[in-house]
């Protein structure tokens, strides 16, 4: 079921399903799996490039020598604007603590105060997919096996995903936007209990 607020359509799966990161038990297995890099928009692509002195040395040398081959974004063979990987599947982005668990070096650099770019909205937004239709945007739930144990946690925690995702949510959206989102979820809640 889907739900409209302004011109973005939400599926009501954002609701319903609970949702919250388990690092200790995924290892970050979100930036090393897949096919294509993350997606990223247009306007973050010069982010990407400005936080590249500061998180430098923490990209493993096959990530840098990527980066300087082709730079921090390519078009995949959908036509969409990624995050270039290494070895057809890491994210260059990533980095790695002592114990095997995967990491985003711009997130790390901006907890640490280093920069002012979180990282791209897709990956601040998982497991959000936003989807751009011209007149309107598609927010759905995207499922995900090596997010299994995130799922399990969210229902321990009853943490429904569109709260776990509040900061990136507001991020893309904005604060009032993301208050409707609230509204509608508890009277989509009531009405279907």
């Amino acid at each position: 079921m889907m739900i409209q607020i302004e011109d973005v359509v939400v599926s009501t799966d954002v609701f319903s399903e609970k949702f919250v990161c388990n690092l200790d038990a995924c290892m970050g297995q979100c930036c090393i799996e897949g096919d294509a890099g993350a997606p990223v928009e247009v306007d973050e692509v010069a982010e990407l490039e400005r936080v590249l002195p500061v998180i430098w040395d923490d990209l493993a040398p096959e990530a840098q020598r990527i980066i300087k081959e082709q730079g921090v974004v390519y078009t995949d063979q959908d036509g969409d604007l990624v995050t270039s990987i290494v070895n057809d599947k890491d994210c260059v982005f990533t980095c790695y603590d002592g114990k095997g668990c995967c990491y985003c070096a711009i997130e790390k650099a901006f907890r640490a105060g280093k920069c002012n770019f979180y990282k791209p909205i897709s990956c601040h937004l998982y497991p959000i997919r936003v989807g751009d239709y011209g007149l309107y945007k598609a927010v759905n739930y995207h499922r995900w096996d090596v997010c299994k144990a995130a799922e399990i946690l969210g229902k321990k925690e009853n943490m429904p995903v569109y709260k776990f995702l509040r900061d990136p949510l507001v991020r893309k959206f904005g604060e009032g936007w993301y208050q409707m989102l609230c509204d509608c979820a508890e009277l989509w809640l009531k009405e279907n209990r």
